[in-house]
């Protein structure tokens, strides 16, 4: 078989899991590992970023590709041996933007850990892509931060909210749970290797001077799949939960914006806003997240009340404060202004 041949059949594969998770949300996939071939090893190689830090290796894109060749060869036999074991992740601290002297931390993964990932999250997304609610705005293809804005912008305006819970989740990606992950990822994989993998990727560790840490908990930032995989916790934990379980219950309509773990929940009725606040700091300790109470709020945001003069709070959402003012006809409309300055809409 040719490598266009291979390169067509893979993604053709790809995209045929897609079509399957799209037909049928409990889909179950038990046949995975095959997907790892040398072409697409070789793809995703290619595409990665040679510019990026290197890992605990030092070995950069420019000299694992000077014998890529055999380097994937191999790479492919051990994982096809099950000798293949994901290194621990080089641990930075980097600045966060828009918070002086605040700090978060990255993972910097092995570039031989990158290929692995980036096929792996490939497949991940072929699975549970088609599947996530429309709510969530994340690291998603085609999707991004000014859609959600907008989203939420035209929702605003155009529907009537009393009240917007301000969501803070505490240390979302450094809480992530892995048994509880590796049990949803169970419920439409039943690749045995595949989830093997997927164990020793948790396993592997972090390494931060010298120290090694291996925690039952966390995604590290910066890995090429903590995005999907902490989409997977979020839709199973908060997206699922707040469109299909609570919204039948209450009195009123209520939507959900979520950007990875930067949320806002508008809702139609007061109550069912406090009721959904109580709600969701209980559903997230289920799950052993946090919810931030001190940050987290419950905002009045009416623009009926706020129309007869009485004062209506104010939110921030992925580097924009929301506020309700009048338009140059005297309307009361949503309105936003910018704390990040890389941002604009």
């Amino acid at each position: 078989m040719s490598p266009t041949e291979i390169k067509y059949d893979t993604n053709t594969k790809l995209e045929r899991i897609a079509w399957l998770s799209k037909q049928d949300s409990k889909k179950e996939f038990a046949s995975l590992m095959h997907l790892y071939n040398e072409e697409s090893l070789t793809r995703c190689f290619q595409e990665i970023d040679g510019k990026k830090a290197l890992g605990n290796d030092k070995v950069s894109k420019e000299m694992y590709g000077q014998n890529l060749s055999n380097n994937i060869t191999n790479l492919l036999k051990r994982m096809k041996d099950m000798a293949y074991r994901p290194q621990p992740v080089r641990q930075v601290f980097i600045p966060k933007e828009g918070k002086p002297g605040a700090v978060r931390p990255l993972g910097i993964s092995n570039l031989e850990d990158k290929i692995i990932q980036s096929m792996t999250k490939k497949i991940l997304e072929s699975i549970y892509e088609p599947t996530f609610c429309s709510c969530s705005y994340g690291f998603r293809p085609g999707r991004g931060c000014h859609d959600a804005i907008k989203d939420l912008q035209d929702h605003l305006f155009n529907e009537e909210v009393a009240t917007v819970i301000d969501i803070d989740l505490g240390n979302f990606f450094g809480t992530i749970d892995h048994q509880i992950l590796l049990d949803f990822l169970d419920e439409r994989i039943k690749d045995f290797r595949f989830k093997r993998y997927m164990v020793r990727m948790f396993k592997a560790g972090v390494l931060n001077e010298g120290e090694l840490t291996v925690s039952p908990e966390g995604v590290p930032q910066g890995s090429i799949c903590s995005p999907v995989l902490a989409n997977i916790f979020a839709h199973h934990v908060i997206d699922e939960w707040v469109c299909n379980i609570i919204k039948p219950h209450l009195r009123g309509h209520i939507r959900l914006f979520r950007y990875a773990d930067d949320a806002i929940i508008c809702c139609e009725n007061k109550d069912d806003a406090d009721r959904v606040r109580e709600a969701l700091g209980k559903r997230l300790t289920r799950f052993k997240l946090h919810l931030n109470e001190e940050k987290t709020k419950v905002v009045p945001f009416s623009k009926r009340e706020a129309s007869k003069g009485i004062s209506q709070g104010t939110f921030d959402f992925l580097g924009f404060t929301f506020y309700l003012g009048k338009s140059r006809t005297g309307r009361i409309v949503p309105k936003l202004k910018t704390t990040r300055k890389r941002l604009s809409v």
